[in-house]
């Protein structure tokens, strides 16, 4: 896709505050710097539009960008590690819940998992809370650029077998530094809000 019109149409904590225009959402989920921010800034073609850090827990709302007015990318808290206060964390749990099992323009979710390690428990339990309710399941393996071609195919290998990847699953190393992977999710997301 050509992208040359994004907006940051909404940040919010509650679903009063979510965009009511119907148009299609993608979200974006995963643990703490994981890399969501800057999946989303490479493939609008910004460089800060999403606000990243190397601090876990920068993202503490839902922030939903308006892509060419067809759609939304909907960057979500992360799970897991983060330096802020466990109510903090409890709240944005809610916050990501409320609005993954109600939001009718939700058409589908990116998990995004770091290729460098093992999916972590959360990871598992957001892998099968998408499955649960039926999401195609789509995961984008980010930072593929720090590992060795070999690494990563063992790593690869590794995932699927942790989440227990069946063939209609979906897998996508990422890297913004390295320019991979940005057309084959676009390709995703074009499937996803066209069913």
């Amino acid at each position: 896709m050509i992208v040359n019109n994004v907006e940051l149409k909404a940040v919010t904590a509650s679903k009063k505050q979510y965009p009511d225009d119907g148009k299609p959402e993608i979200a974006l989920v995963g643990k703490s710097n994981v890399g969501k921010s800057t999946l989303i800034n490479n493939m609008i073609n910004r460089k800060a539009l999403a606000r990243t850090s190397k601090t876990p827990g920068k993202t503490r709302t839902i922030n939903f960008y308006q892509v060419e007015e067809l759609l939304y990318l909907v960057d979500l808290p992360g799970y897991g590690y983060a330096k802020a206060p466990d109510s903090e964390i409890q709240k944005w749990g809610t916050m990501m819940e409320e609005y993954l099992d109600k939001r009718e323009e939700l058409k589908g979710i990116l998990l995004l998992i770091d290729s460098r390690h093992e999916p972590s428990k959360h990871d598992r339990m957001m892998f099968d809370w998408i499955k649960y309710f039926d999401y195609d399941v789509n995961i984008v393996l980010t930072k593929v650029d720090k590992l060795t071609r070999n690494q990563l195919a063992k790593n690869i290998a590794m995932i699927k077998k942790s989440l227990g990847l069946s063939k209609d699953d979906k897998l996508i190393p990422f890297s913004s530094l390295a320019k991979v992977g940005r057309e084959e999710l676009w390709e995703l997301i074009n499937e996803s809000i066209l069913k």
